[in-house]
């Protein structure tokens, strides 16, 4: 059997069980990130002719590959969320937002200089890097189907629970926020430290005028596309009657392309645009079928990612990772992300026990495989790139493994939790 027989072989295996496994471990404490990626490791280990899985090599297809993942993630998390936005239902997800996302990447930067000894640039690509959450990995942790016309809306029934909300739009929202911090990693990395030579532009155009015009595309695409799903006058063109779920995928790729043609961040522009479609009619069926179409693509990306990393940790990737780097990773996973998500969200809207979860489930992903193959095609950061990808991908594991184990039964006792205090005497 030659090479490509053998790609179509593991791809379409790879497709079955992404398809049927999800049913078999719903009530189980695993997820199927796990499993995929220990599948993928014990592949590689095999004596078959498989195509190198090494994003150093292969870094262009790494970062496509896992881009198309991420905006697909992203479409699905903003047509799942049934909670309108508003000042206080989301004000959990700002402080995630404005206060964990910069202040985890300044602590992993200070780390990575102290613990490694790398230069500021690479430090600081590093923590941009893992700091967002992921909203590939996270879905054991996210907002399930979005509600339908027959179920009776009612915002303290049908609306998400903070947990859950609070992961699905952080995780929506901050790998697009990501982009202008790998971004002054980039900058710092090709001036040679020289902040005037750079810094005015990097504020100017890679933080304020990318972040709004992924908003505003977003925005546009998501209210034109919305008036032409629910509303438009020909029936033809009324697209919310005739289920047709590809129609998410078309979203997805048309916001993305038009944010990034504009000089803006597509990954902001997809997310505004699924919670702008959304929002357009909120209860209508035709979001089920949208989301339904696009979690099958993304949990089949995923899959083949997942296999492709695997193959990586088993071909050598984690050779570099020195336990200074491991150590860096599990600094994060286990203090500095939980530590300062539990401080930011002190008097939310969080309960404590929310508060808590919240704060431990920051799942690394895709978003940071995708962030650290971009940065790595556009500057030299003086640090060698397998040492970055090792500590990346160590961090990875470690979350995947970590979150995946543990998800099922937290989210299960919160939810029973919740019944309990839902249905006691003088509720």
């Amino acid at each position: 059997m030659g090479e490509t027989d053998l790609v179509f072989v593991v791809a379409g295996a790879a497709a079955l069980l992404a398809a049927a496994l999800p049913g078999l471990i719903a009530r189980l404490p695993v997820s199927l990130p796990v499993l995929f990626l220990a599948s993928g490791v014990v592949l590689y280990l095999l004596p078959l002719p498989l195509p190198s899985p090494d994003p150093v090599e292969q870094r262009a297809a790494t970062e496509h590959l896992t881009e198309l993942c991420l905006i697909v993630s992203l479409m699905g998390a903003g047509l799942a969320l049934n909670r309108p936005f508003g000042r206080r239902g989301w004000s959990s997800t700002a402080r995630l937002l404005v206060v964990v996302l910069p202040v985890t990447t300044l602590a992993m930067a200070g780390a990575a200089q102290w613990m490694l000894g790398w230069p500021l640039a690479a430090a600081l690509l590093l923590g941009a890097v893992l700091a967002p959450t992921d909203p590939v990995l996270a879905s054991d942790v996210q907002v399930g189907e979005p509600v339908g016309p027959d179920d009776e809306y009612d915002d303290e029934e049908h609306d998400d629970d903070e947990v859950r909300f609070s992961l699905t739009s952080e995780a929506g929202l901050n790998d697009g926020l990501a982009f202008p911090l790998v971004l002054l990693a980039v900058a710092l990395a090709g001036a040679g430290g020289r902040p005037g030579e750079w810094l005015g532009t990097w504020l100017a155009v890679d933080l304020l005028y990318k972040c709004a015009a992924g908003l505003v595309v977003g925005l546009l695409v998501g209210w034109l596309l919305g008036r032409m799903f629910f509303r438009a006058q020909r029936t033809s063109l009324r697209l919310a009657e005739r289920n047709e779920g590809f129609v998410a995928l078309a979203a997805t790729l048309l916001a993305y392309g038009v944010a990034e043609a504009a000089g803006g961040y597509g990954f902001i522009a997809v997310f505004t645009t699924a919670c702008a479609i959304r929002a357009a009619e909120r209860t209508h069926g035709y979001h089920g079928v949208l989301h339904g179409f696009i979690e099958q693509i993304e949990r089949l990306l995923t899959a083949w990612l997942l296999l492709l990393l695997g193959g990586y940790v088993a071909t050598g990737g984690l050779a570099d990772l020195t336990w200074q780097g491991a150590a860096l990773g599990l600094l994060l996973l286990l203090v500095v992300r939980p530590l300062v998500g539990w401080l930011s969200l002190h008097r939310g809207l969080a309960g404590p026990r929310e508060r808590r979860t919240i704060a431990f489930f920051g799942v690394r992903g895709i978003g940071s495989l995708f962030y650290l193959a971009y940065a790595l095609g556009h500057a030299d950061f003086g640090v060698s790139a397998r040492s970055l990808w090792a500590v990346v991908t160590f961090t990875v594991l470690v979350s995947v493994c970590l979150h995946g184990l543990t998800s099922t039964p937290v989210l299960a006792w919160l939810d029973h939790l919740r019944k309990v205090r839902a249905t006691a005497p003088g509720r």
